[in-house]
């Protein structure tokens, strides 16, 4: 059974939706990533609205910052945490897994 078996499973038991461990991990990231980006917007478009009328150094300045989140926000967003094995997931295939292991330096139990 794979996992969207068990997922259609657990819909049927509980009556309500489930949501995977993949599905948490990446709403986490996507969070982080949509926050930072509307950081940034409002940044821009706040400089330009209205900050630029007292200052437009500090105007600059805000736009500059703002130049700066959209690559960090990338970064967050494909960041790997210390609880995401999606990577080292066996694939099912005992000699490709036990391949994969030897290139790695890991030896599996």
């Amino acid at each position: 059974m794979d996992a969207l078996e068990w997922g259609a499973a657990l819909r049927a038991v509980s009556g309500r939706a489930f949501r995977s461990y993949a599905g948490l991990m990446y709403a986490r990231r996507r969070r982080g990533y949509f926050w930072m980006m509307g950081g940034c917007i409002l940044l821009f478009v706040s400089a330009w609205s209205f900050v630029r009328l007292w200052s437009v150094p500090v105007a600059v300045g805000m736009c500059v910052v703002a130049m700066v989140i959209p690559p960090v926000a990338a970064m967050v967003a494909n960041r790997r945490g210390p609880d995401d094995r999606w990577w080292d997931d066996p694939s099912g295939d005992p000699k490709s897994d036990e391949w994969w292991d030897e290139l790695d330096g890991k030896k599996r139990h």
